[in-house]
């Protein structure tokens, strides 16, 4: 029996074959996979933020930032037996969900997730085997552990396998 492991906002979880990992609702959030297709034990990262060094306080949500999600994703995924050196990942989301009339930085968000969760996974010496990412709609994916195939559903453009 496969069970669908279901990863909300600001959130990451780990899972084995033949189970599948879905996250929901990527508009500038990031979904972030990676996969050991040895092991076939996956993982899925929906970061909405690129950088932890803008919280000056309190504990932080490793989960809701690429800086911070991708190496916890990773410790998560060898922990249950994933080898580093096998793992893959697959990216999809980081879209304009907004047109603004100001060219300010700050109003870039998705394109600024997809920028940091590359540099993150290249600084983890994680190579990026597909992505799907930019455009101004929203995005579901959903890993199969089995194939290594993630799925991604989106509004009036069906569903993409890469």
């Amino acid at each position: 029996m496969t069970n669908v492991i279901k990863v909300g906002m600001a959130d990451l979880n780990t899972v084995t074959a033949p189970n599948r990992i879905r996250t929901t609702g990527l508009g500038s959030c990031v979904g972030i996979v990676l996969y050991d297709p040895v092991t076939r034990i996956g993982g899925m990262a929906h970061i909405m933020l690129p950088s932890s060094e803008m919280v000056r306080v309190g504990k932080i949500n490793k989960a809701k930032y690429a800086d911070t999600a991708i190496p916890l994703l990773l410790d998560e995924m060898t922990n249950l037996g994933a080898k580093k050196g096998l793992i893959i990942a697959k990216i999809a989301g980081g879209a304009q969900m907004f047109q603004f009339q100001s060219q300010n930085d700050m109003m870039r968000i998705g394109p600024r997730n997809v920028e940091a969760t590359k540099e993150t996974l290249k600084k983890l010496g994680i190579s990026i085997v597909a992505e799907d990412t930019g455009g101004n709609f929203g995005r579901t994916i959903e890993l199969d552990t089995l194939s290594g195939i993630l799925y991604i559903r989106t509004v009036n453009k069906g569903v993409q396998e890469i």
